[in-house]
């Protein structure tokens, strides 16, 4: 029997590139030094700077274990249950929009997947439209967009001579938009800079994306894992709600409760009516069918179980509680260390102004390959580094790196 030697179907397949972020982690277990530090992926560490399961979800889990539960197929909006906690969560259990039947709520595969559902129905419903996405962003956003074939520009949000917030032209770029633009917005803990506007700077977003009948489309992906509280963590959410207008909004709990592989999330839009929110559902579910028909029940059920038992849900909120101080202690303990060593007089306070489990150095590219070549840090090259994987014994060290990098690295 003659082999075939025609030339593979697949020649015109190019290799992609590597992820920018999951490649960080692939370099890291590469290197053999035991200095290295990896800052790159935004996991949640323990201070011994191991993955960590929380005690709630261990106990949620051994109930659901006990009862004996069967695997059947969810349906497409998922575990009704889930639902209800989930937008509970969010917007306030006494929320009118809730009691009103206002909120179009599915459970989806995690923040990445309620982004890419929601972006499908902009995609179909709002062929037109245009996403606003900051600058800069979680690097998955452009990716979404991109994939579902919507088109997206930039507001201005990172202010490099600060290390802060450009508020002035984030507005400047929200009010030039065409009318009418869904206006990607990081509910709190901004990833990558760590850097949230101000309640005030909140209300004066709220006027312009309302006088120009935007669309506000939030990313909830560290409810409760910012600064320790659920309800303070969803106050920027609950403030466009509260103003009546309409909104989108995609949830994970892969940080919160560390369900980083259970893939659990939801997309909820909130709606001017109940039957608005019905037709919306129904195409929501439309789009889910073919992409992944139902989505999983595990992780589902471990949020219904630990929201709906009073119990659980205050240990759960003292263990974010615990999380969110540890990355606190750690945040501290980087800028008592880089103002103790750095002679030069430079201003490191923008660390402690940043929330959540990242911090934006303000290092270039050249300055985080030399965190990486020299000091064995690993981190991605826009400067961001996850204090998440930072430890107080190790603050020190990394004091030294990122001196290092922006005095001596041009």
């Amino acid at each position: 029997m003659a082999l075939a030697v025609d030339a593979s179907r697949f020649e015109g397949v190019p290799m992609a590139p590597p992820d920018p972020i999951l490649g960080v982690s692939e370099a890291f277990k590469a290197d053999t030094s035991d200095l290295k530090l990896n800052l790159g992926v935004g996991a949640y560490r323990t201070e011994e700077l191991q993955p960590a399961v929380l005690n709630v979800v261990k106990k949620a889990e051994k109930l659901m274990l006990e009862k004996g539960e069967n695997k059947e197929y969810l349906p497409i909006e998922g575990f009704a249950a889930f639902n209800k906690a989930t937008a509970d969560l969010l917007l306030g259990a006494d929320n009118p929009v809730i009691k009103q039947g206002r909120v179009a709520t599915l459970q989806s595969l995690s923040g990445t997947g309620s982004l890419r559902l929601a972006a499908a129905f902009i995609q179909r419903y709002f062929p037109d439209a245009k996403v606003l996405i900051s600058s800069p962003t979680w690097g998955n956003h452009k990716n979404i967009f991109n994939d579902a074939r919507v088109p997206w520009s930039e507001y201005r949000y990172y202010d490099p001579k600060t290390v802060g917030l450009d508020f002035e032209g984030m507005i400047a770029d929200i009010q030039a938009a065409p009318e009418g633009s869904f206006v990607l917005l990081h509910g709190c803990a901004h990833n990558p800079t760590g850097i949230d506007p101000t309640p005030e700077q909140w209300e004066k977003l709220a006027d312009v994306i309302e006088e120009k009948k935007h669309m506000p489309f939030f990313d909830v992906a560290y409810q409760g894992f910012a600064s320790g509280s659920l309800d303070e963590d969803a106050s920027s959410v609950r403030l466009f709600v509260k103003r009546g207008l309409e909104v989108f909004v995609a949830q994970s709990y892969s940080k919160n409760l560390g369900l980083y592989a259970e893939r659990i999330g939801a997309i909820n839009v909130i709606c001017s009516a109940p039957e608005v929110a019905d037709r919306v559902k129904s195409q929501l579910k439309r789009l889910a069918r073919p992409m992944y028909s139902n989505p999983p029940i595990h992780g589902a059920k471990i949020v219904a179980n630990v929201v709906g038992d009073p119990t659980m849900f205050g240990e759960w909120k003292e263990e974010m509680e615990q999380m969110a101080g540890r990355i606190k202690n750690v945040r501290q303990k980087l800028y008592d260390s880089l103002t103790e060593k750095d002679q030069s007089g430079k201003d490191w306070s923008f660390i402690l102004s940043q929330i959540g489990m990242f911090s934006f150095t303000g290092l270039n590219r050249p300055q985080s390959d030399n965190m990486t070549d020299k000091w064995h840090i690993y981190m991605t090259k826009d400067g961001r580094i996850s204090l998440a994987g930072l430890n107080l014994a190790k603050c020190e060290y990394l004091a030294d790196a990122i001196i290092d990098s922006f005095h001596n690295v041009n």
